[in-house]
This record gives structure tokens, sequence and C-alpha cells, in this order.
């Protein structure tokens, strides 16, 4: 690993690193982890919340007839899928140590574990996050009142993705559309470019 080892870029230059604990960046990967998954953990209750059909005008399952469709009752068995393995995935690898090489790596930070771990989990909230959006451009499709300037040019962005649905379809490539426009944050950039006061934030 790059922390204690050598690295060597030719035959005569050689850096040593000298930073021989991972532990510094073991321990803020595992909390990105935690933190993600809280994100996840919310957005799956929103997307639970818009298909009870509590919200006026907003029907059970976000679809009109759904004595013969099933509506987006199955994504959001996705979506809880998705969060119940953040769950398991946020124990933190940096809690854990294990010796090597004879006890010369003796207490080690396990970074690398936390590393992917958290790269796993921000790939499902990312999902997840996509599902949400889906699942809230179908009910803003049924309001018969405009939203807020943003929120309008956000639904209708999301409508340029995928239409609004009254019957079942296949939800897969939809639901791929909309993860690619989440890791694309073009979202997020028309939000920057649409609040007056964007000029506060960093630029995504």
């Amino acid at each position: 690993a790059v922390t204690d080892n050598p690295l060597i870029f030719s035959e005569r230059e050689t850096i040593s690193a000298g930073h021989f604990h991972g532990q510094p960046l073991a321990l803020p990967l595992d909390y990105l982890s935690l933190a993600m998954a809280e994100l996840g953990n919310i957005s799956d209750r929103r997307i639970y919340l818009s298909l009870e059909g509590k919200t006026g005008g907003v029907p059970k399952l976000l679809m009109a007839d759904t004595g013969l469709n099933s509506g987006f009752m199955i994504v959001q068995y996705t979506t809880a899928a998705l969060v119940s393995e953040n769950k398991g995935l946020c124990f933190p690898a940096s809690a854990d140590s294990i010796p090597t090489s004879l006890g010369q790596e003796d207490h080690v930070s396990m970074g690398s574990i936390s590393g992917r771990k958290a790269w796993r989990v921000i790939d499902n909230v990312e999902k997840i996050i996509a599902i949400e959006l889906l699942c809230a451009a179908q009910a803003q499709g049924f309001h018969p009142l405009k939203s807020s300037p943003i929120l309008q040019q956000l639904h209708e962005r999301i409508r340029e993705e995928v239409p609004q649905l009254t019957r079942d379809v296949y939800l897969h490539e939809p639901i791929q559309s909309l993860i690619q426009l989440v890791r694309s944050r073009a979202l997020l950039q028309q939000i920057h470019l649409s609040t007056p006061w964007s000029d506060i934030f960093d630029t995504y």
C-alpha cells in the first residue's frame, strides 16, 4: 500500500511515504457509508409514503387503475432491499484488525475494505435516488397545480427520460436512465443555475 511502502517510479526515483497507518482514511470512509446509508433510508421512506395515496389527487401505488396494474409497488421492494443491504454494509471495517506477515503487520486499518464498502453503498443510494425521482415525477403528474419553478424544471427534465405511466411497464430501462441522470449531476447543475443564492454553494 502507498501509505507505508516506498513508491518506486523508476530505477533511480523512489519516494518513502512513511504514513504507516491508513486509519485517517478508514474512519471517514466508514462514516461516509453510514451517512450515505441514512440518505438512502430517508429516500426509501419518501418513496413508501408516496405510494400510500394519502396526498390529495395521488392514487395508491401511483397509478389510476391498480385493479389491473401493480403500479410502482415493486420498485419500493427494490429500494427496501437496497436500504437493507446498506445497513449490513455499515458495520465499520476500521473497527476490525488482524495481524499478518508474522506480526510485522499487526494493527491494520482495513481502509481498503472501508473504501470498497463505501463504493457499494454509494452505488446503492444512486439507485434509490433514481427510483425516488421516478416516483416523485409520477406523483407530480397527478397534481392539478404546478410546483415551484425549480421543481417544475426538474420534473420536465425527468420527463425527457421517462414519460408519465398509465399502465404497468418493464421499469428496468427507465430506472437505468435515471441512474445515469443522477450520476451525470445534471439535476444538481440545473438547481445551481436556477437558485438565486447559488453563488454561496460549490459548483458541482
